[in-house]
């Protein structure tokens, strides 16, 4: 019986080991990944100008690494490139780089991104996600609420926006 119990937890902790070891391993492959990018991103918008993607990546990895004012230079030139091409998919442009200014708790920049985010695309739920909390950290309920509202019509199973629109019209309605 003794015998038994102890090979149970032994199995248990061997278990407990193995899941332990594959999620370190899955994120030591996932940055090195990540890292690989940024080494390669990095070194060739350096030596030439780069497309509207690759400044896209660049900046979302500054942005991830917390590297605030890169991000937003990248985020930059990515509109800028995209402008000269004609590019017509810019609203996760106007997204990230809305996404850096609100980290940095300039809510105002942010929100005037995040609206030019739906200008170029009005169904982004994407955008009105983060425009509706833009505006919850900004005390202004009443768009926050119409900004989430709106992300329900395209996406009526989104749990944020339901979520924070039920909280929303609690507060409106008390």
């Amino acid at each position: 019986m003794d015998n038994s119990l102890a090979i149970i937890y032994l199995s248990i902790f061997v278990s407990i080991l193995t899941l332990a070891a594959v999620s370190v391993f899955r994120q030591i492959f996932k940055t090195r990944k990540i890292e690989s990018s940024f080494a390669k991103l990095r070194k060739k918008l350096e030596k030439e100008k780069g497309t509207t993607q690759e400044y896209y990546e660049l900046g979302s990895i500054y942005s991830e690494k917390k590297l605030y004012s890169q991000a937003i230079i990248l985020f930059q030139k990515a509109l800028k490139v995209a402008q000269e091409e004609g590019e017509e998919n810019i609203a996760p442009i106007y997204n990230g780089l809305g996404y850096v200014y609100f980290i940095q708790e300039q809510y105002d920049l942010a929100i005037r991104n995040y609206k030019e985010a739906l200008k170029a695309k009005p169904d982004y739920v994407t955008g009105l996600n983060n425009l509706g909390h833009a505006y919850e950290k900004k005390k202004l309920t009443t768009q926050a609420l119409q900004s989430y509202e709106e992300a329900l019509k395209f996406a009526p199973n989104n749990p944020i926006a339901k979520r924070r629109a039920e909280s929303l019209r609690r507060l409106v309605s008390a």
